[in-house]
């Protein structure tokens, strides 16, 4: 993944903010060919930063 704006090399040395932020790049502006981990959906909702109602949505799906 290619972002202009955040050095993904620094990041990624913090594993667990570098999942939240890809994540929320993904939701945000598009899965491209990968597919969402459900797992750590689950594991991250409550912290990402999203629309409310695109998370709730998510978490609708996520119950089903």
């Amino acid at each position: 993944m290619h972002h202009w704006s955040v050095d993904i090399k620094h990041l990624s040395r913090y594993p667990r903010q570098y999942t939240r932020w890809k994540l929320e790049q993904r939701i945000n502006f598009g899965l491209g060919k990968k597919k969402l981990s459900q797992k750590e959906l689950k594991k991250f909702l409550p912290e990402l930063d999203l629309d409310p109602k695109k998370k709730h949505y998510l978490e609708f799906l996520l119950r089903s």
